[in-house]
């Protein structure tokens, strides 16, 4: 279905991806610290619904081009490289700061299960970063000699349970992870080893 040297190199990137401090994990990990791991898991699954989503419209959507018009796939490797080599630069010129999330609705109570399911359902659909990233990544992985299909299934498969496990991770971070994410140079540190990983996967896109 997807070759092992494919895997190699999927299951990294998108652990790298998932684990960089953006709008889902810092929402992740303000609930987890407000509302506990377990109230937090109502908001992961509509989180995670979201980024199925936006994961399958992204590929259908570049695949259904591609098969139009084959010459575009090298223009989507090279794009893909190019936009993960300016995330890089970007998060290296990045000062370090991280937002944290509003916990509660505009009269102070306690967002209940399905406000909870929501949050996560639109934070992960409204997020430009989880389409650019969608668009830009998947499809280099896709291979055009096989079915779309079992391969999109495996792949969206492999990235849920990659988001599970990094929203699990800022929600059960407690106290340790917010003083640690609060500290501007702990959070430049971590901006710059990741970006130093997304810009060699960038030119592992554009030029494999």
């Amino acid at each position: 279905m997807i070759d092992l040297s494919v895997l190699s190199v999927f299951v990294p990137t998108f652990f790298l991806v998932s684990l960089t401090p953006g709008l889902c994990m810092t929402l992740s990990m303000g609930l987890g610290m407000t509302l506990g791991v377990r109230r937090t898991l109502w908001m992961m699954i509509g989180e995670l619904a979201g980024v199925g989503l936006t994961a399958v419209s992204a590929v259908v959507g570049v695949a259904t081009v591609m098969l139009r018009y084959p010459a575009l796939f090298e223009v989507f490797k090279w794009a893909g490289g190019a936009y993960l080599i300016y995330l890089g630069v970007m998060m290296w010129a990045s000062r370090g700061s991280l937002a944290m999330p509003e916990t509660h609705d505009d009269s102070g109570t306690r967002a209940g299960r399905g406000q909870l399911l929501v949050q996560g359902f639109v934070t992960a659909v409204a997020n430009p970063k989880g389409w650019a990233f969608d668009i830009a990544l998947l499809p280099p992985f896709i291979n055009a000699d096989r079915a779309l299909a079992p391969q999109l299934i495996a792949l969206v498969g492999i990235i849920l349970v990659i988001e599970f496990i990094a929203l699990l991770i800022y929600a059960g971070g407690g106290s340790t992870a917010r003083f640690f994410l609060r500290e501007a140079r702990n959070v430049r540190l971590l901006n710059r080893i990741a970006g130093t990983l997304m810009m060699a996967v960038g030119l592992w896109l554009a030029l494999g």
